[in-house]
């Protein structure tokens, strides 16, 4: 007798799949909200949230006094594991991005820049590391 990928099988590995996508965006989000909260406490003023351009999306774009601050948000059961999730191609994607956006705005490329990496372990603590990565 040869199995059959019966439609309530395939059915019920789309929802799997559909679930575990909920709970990553979902979850991604509520990271994003915790790092948005420590920005906030220092001062630093949110401008966009998932900024999507040509070159790619942009987790978070805040304002810091005259400075540009483009956040990558990662989050893991740990801060060692947050920091690798961070790929040398998704930094160069941020710093594409980045760009674009500055051509939207009146300083332009002139305007001071900073490229953060937020971390979020799995207990929701936000460690922010300024300067993390730079243009590529």
């Amino acid at each position: 007798m040869a199995f059959q990928f019966g439609t309530r099988t395939a059915s019920a590995l789309f929802q799997r799949r559909q679930d575990r996508g909920r709970r990553a965006y979902l979850s991604g989000r509520d990271a994003e909200a915790g790092v948005i909260r420590v920005y906030a406490a220092q001062g630093v003023l949110l401008l966009k949230t998932r900024w999507r351009g040509q070159s790619g999306e942009i987790d978070l774009i805040l304002r810091a006094a005259d400075t540009f601050v483009f956040c990558e948000v990662k989050k893991a059961a740990t801060f060692d594991l947050a920091m690798q999730r961070l790929s040398t191609r998704q930094m160069q994607r941020v710093c594409s991005a980045a760009s674009e956006y500055l051509g939207f705005t009146l300083e332009g490329q002139l305007a001071p820049v900073r490229f953060d990496l937020a971390i979020v372990d799995g207990a929701g603590a936000v460690r922010i590391l300024q300067n993390a990565f730079g243009h590529f």
